[in-house]
């Protein structure tokens, strides 16, 4: 019991960790170079987010052409295709109204009683085809990150990742993968992609990340959320679920750190803090419960393949094995 209750205090002090780590984030010059730049991309209509993820669906940020070269200081990679947009043009055009009193609101009339009018220039809005391109597909001044990929390994990686798949609640799978992306919990096929080629710290990170979003945020599932549970925003469920990787990680002692309070930070701003308060009990319990399911299939892994653990002291799986 004793052990029990070590590992429970010692992930409260972890998931407690993470709005400090937060904080100073955000008080960083990194976050604020990060802040400035993010502020200069288009936010662009629904119809056109749609558009972008037609052609091209792993696209992050987009400019035109000149923006990239004289806002970022990035040219276009020669032969990259841009993706097709519809952009706002407007045009000037010049037309005779009634010239109406400025107190009544009523045509002036002249000597004769006739209706003045006046020229008066309007502008109209038409739309025009545009090409944009996404980050990937430019070079030259790199832009500010918050996320990084990861490095390093994780020891007794491939039982590590064994555990990982039989303590999950959908099957995870391997795959190349394009952009940036590390990997996405599938809700209609009810499954778990990871981005091949990563560091194995990189990789471990990514799967426990998206199994808090299938133990969370699997709509299709039964669970006992609440009904405010379920409409949480997207930027809630990615602060839940990269926490509870950030958690489960220092946990058994691989570190995230930094990225992780990045990646929070990237996904959520200002609202980062509050969010992360309301779910901190939320993340602790997830986490807890990932770590016992990993523990003992684990220890199922071992037994299996007859492998000798040797302990200087029974405190917590991370310091048994790494």
């Amino acid at each position: 019991m004793a052990e029990k209750q070590n590992n429970k205090d010692r992930l409260k002090e972890i998931t407690a960790s993470i709005e400090d780590g937060i904080k100073e984030l955000f008080q960083s010059d990194n976050y604020a170079q990060y802040l400035q730049t993010m502020s200069r991309f288009h936010r662009y209509s629904v119809n056109n987010q749609v558009l972008i993820h037609m052609q091209k669906p792993d696209a992050t940020l987009v400019a035109d052409f000149n923006k990239w070269k004289n806002q970022f200081g990035r040219d276009v990679v020669k032969g990259e295709h841009g993706i097709k947009i519809i952009a706002p043009t407007p045009f000037k055009k010049k037309i005779e109204q009634e010239k109406l009193d400025p107190d009544t609101q009523l045509p002036v009339l002249d000597a004769d009683g006739k209706v003045v009018t006046e020229e008066k220039t309007i502008q109209i809005l038409m739309y025009r085809p545009v090409a944009v391109f996404d980050v990937s597909q430019t070079e030259g001044k790199p832009l500010p990150q918050l996320v990084h990929d990861l490095a390093g390994n994780v020891a007794n990686y491939e039982m590590f990742m064994e555990a990982l798949r039989r303590s999950s609640p959908v099957p995870i799978s391997i795959e190349v993968m394009n952009g940036k992306m590390d990997g996405y919990f599938d809700l209609e096929h009810q499954d778990i992609a990871i981005r091949k080629d990563m560091s194995e710290v990189q990789t471990v990170s990514a799967v426990i990340h998206e199994m808090g979003h299938a133990l969370l945020h699997n709509r299709t599932k039964e669970t006992e959320q609440t009904a405010e549970q379920e409409k949480l925003s997207r930027n809630t469920e990615e602060v839940q679920a990269e926490s509870i990787s950030y958690a489960v990680c220092a946990y058994y002692g691989i570190a995230t750190g930094e990225n992780s309070f990045g990646y929070i930070a990237s996904w959520s701003k200002d609202k980062t803090l509050p969010e992360l308060r309301e779910s901190l009990e939320i993340i602790n319990k997830t986490a807890g419960g990932l770590i016992n399911d990993i523990d003992r299939h684990y220890a199922e892994i071992l037994k299996e393949h007859e492998v000798e653990l040797i302990a200087s002291e029974p405190a917590g799986m991370d310091e048994r094995l790494f």
